[in-house]
C-alpha cells in the first residue's frame, strides 16, 4: 500500500491526465453506442470532454477554475 501511495504522490499530474483521457474516451464510446449518434459527433463531444474535465478540476493550477491571474 505504501508503494501505491508513493506512486500516486510522485506522479499526480500524469495520472490525472491519463484518467481525464480515459474519461473522454468513455464519454465518446458511451455516446456513440448508447445515444446512437453519428461517430463524428460523438468524437467531437468526447474531444471537448477532456479539456472540460481539466478546467473543472480544482487542483489544477495552470488551467481551470483556480488559475491565478
Amino acid at each position: 500500500m505504501k508503494k501505491i501511495k508513493k506512486l500516486w504522490n510522485d506522479n499526480k499530474a500524469p495520472i490525472r491526465s491519463y484518467l481525464r483521457a480515459v474519461l473522454a474516451s468513455a464519454i465518446t464510446m458511451g455516446l456513440a453506442l448508447a445515444a446512437d449518434l453519428a461517430p463524428q459527433y460523438a468524437i467531437l463531444i468526447g474531444s471537448i470532454a477532456a479539456p472540460l474535465a481539466k478546467w473543472a478540476d480544482k487542483t489544477e493550477k495552470e488551467f481551470g477554475l483556480t488559475k491565478k491571474k
